[in-house]
């Protein structure tokens, strides 16, 4: 199966500070991944390198997407190719209805969500719940037509039927023949992989993929009786080899 995102030996250095340490990943077409961590792990470091924020300065190591190197191409660029981040604090945008940004931004005019038509003429993510937050950043996300999204703690904050719900919408996106995308899923908390069920789920800690498992409910199963402990003894092991 062809890479659609390939990144290899990626070492990302913050403010003198190494965050992301020989960072290996593949993800192929129409493939959901998850990213799971504790707090600080490098996680959000991760996803704001793949998708070019130029704050994230990268030492060392190569981003591939759709087979073309990208990893000096600016962030613009990259969205245009079709990678795209759903924001854990999507910005509050005053005096910008969310039907005026669809309009600017919007490849995809078809994609609608259930109860949506309230949020179209309200100013983007301004005085609304945490719930709504999330489904307008699941409508700005989707009308974009990615081809690859990464979904930054889109769980974050949200109950276990919210959760679900989110998961329904995203799954009826993933299930419609005429879409081409893969999913990564960035979470700390591991509930929203019981309702979209990743092929494969990934941890990282202190800045490294120490573990790769096909069987999610095998890693959430050891994270709920070990905590990430376990998981940072394994890091530490790796960082003195």
């Amino acid at each position: 199966m062809k890479d659609l995102l390939k990144i290899e030996s990626l070492c990302v250095r913050v403010n003198g500070k190494d965050i992301l340490k020989n960072v290996n990943l593949k993800i192929s077409a129409r493939q959901t991944q998850a990213l799971l961590g504790p707090n600080a792990s490098g996680k959000s470091t991760f996803a704001q390198t793949i998708v070019g924020n130029p704050k994230y300065k990268i030492n060392k190591g190569r981003i591939f997407f759709l087979g073309k190197n990208i990893t000096r191409t600016p962030s613009e660029k990259r969205a245009n190719l079709g990678l795209v981040l759903s924001w854990q604090f999507p910005p509050a945008i005053k005096g910008i209805k969310l039907s005026y940004l669809l309009e600017k931004i919007s490849k995809d005019r078809k994609f609608e969500i259930e109860k949506s038509k309230s949020l179209l003429e309200r100013d983007v993510n301004v005085d609304l719940s945490g719930g709504e937050k999330k489904i307008s950043e699941l409508i700005q996300v989707f009308s974009l037509n990615p081809k690859l999204i990464i979904f930054d703690e889109i769980d974050s904050g949200l109950d276990i039927k919210k959760i679900e719900n989110v998961s329904k919408i995203i799954k009826k996106e993933f299930s419609k023949k005429e879409k081409n995308f893969s999913i990564l899923l960035i979470t700390h908390s591991g509930a929203i992989l019981n309702f979209l069920k990743p092929d494969i789920t990934n941890v990282m800690v202190n800045g490294r993929i120490i573990c790769k498992e096909k069987n999610h409910k095998k890693v959430l199963r050891v994270i709920k009786k070990y905590g990430y402990e376990k998981c940072k003894k394994c890091s530490l092991l790796a960082d003195r080899q």
